[in-house]
């Protein structure tokens, strides 16, 4: 009988510098920041480099492929997951970057918008190995008691709303009683399912799949992606499980 070989050897190490040009920036060449991605190629940039680019162009600054005549800006939307990926993988890039702005606007003498203080307070409780950091449990007991002046309890209440109503169209799912709800626009298909699967007491959220036009969404696209990408003027989403199916409508 073959014997298992030692995890250990069977871990491929990748240098970042083999990815780079998967998560940086072609405007800036810098590491993306607020990744946004154009919907129509699905290249993706820093938010401020694509938008500054795209107010004397319409075109993909990648493939050249024409966004939109007119309205180029209306195509282009967030892209969380891809963030998510570029923090995790450059260490200490996303704490840099949120001081940065939380002093940007401390400079001005301007309140910092209650997003920020919230990304800043939830990267201390990331785990600590995070961004290639290791903290003792000191340290990062420390740094907590330091940030914790600025934690507030905003909810995300700051963040862009959208209006969302709940339809259920299965005689195997019950509807539910309060249909209409109204959340932050960075919310993503996972909270939805989870919301709708506590609502309607179901044993697993993973039994539930959300659809738009018929097309299964992934669960880390937020409610703004989906609205950019899939729906011009409203979006028209649904949950399945076993065959069954509710309408959910966001305006």
């Amino acid at each position: 009988m073959a014997a298992l070989g030692n995890p250990e050897t069977l871990t491929r190490k990748i240098k970042l510098w083999d990815i780079n040009a998967h998560i940086t920036c072609r405007l800036c060449e810098g590491y993306l920041i607020d990744a946004t991605t154009v919907t129509e190629c699905l290249h993706t940039f820093c938010r401020s480099c694509l938008v500054k680019y795209l107010e004397e162009n319409n075109t993909c600054p990648t493939c050249r492929i024409v966004i939109h005549q007119s309205h180029p800006l209306q195509y282009i939307g967030h892209d969380r997951t891809m963030q998510d990926i570029v923090y995790k993988l450059v260490p200490g890039l996303q704490e840099a970057e949120i001081k940065k702005q939380r002093d940007f606007y401390q400079k001005l003498g301007m309140e910092v918008p209650g997003d920020i203080k919230g990304e800043l307070c939830s990267m201390k409780h990331l785990d600590p190995q995070r961004n290639g950091e290791v903290k003792t449990e000191d340290t990062d007991k420390k740094e907590t008691a330091e940030e914790k002046p600025e934690e507030d309890n905003d909810y995300h209440r700051s963040d862009e709303q959208v209006s969302i109503c709940l339809e259920c169209n299965s005689s195997k799912l019950r509807d539910l009683k309060r249909k209409w709800i109204r959340c932050s626009a960075q919310a993503t298909v996972l909270h939805l399912k989870k919301f709708i699967a506590k609502k309607l007491n179901l044993t697993s959220f993973n039994e539930l799949d959300i659809l738009c036009n018929e097309e299964i969404l992934g669960k880390d696209h937020t409610l703004k992606f989906v609205v950019v990408t899939r729906w011009r003027f409203k979006v028209i989403l649904s949950y399945i499980r076993e065959w069954g199916k509710i309408s959910l409508l966001t305006f």
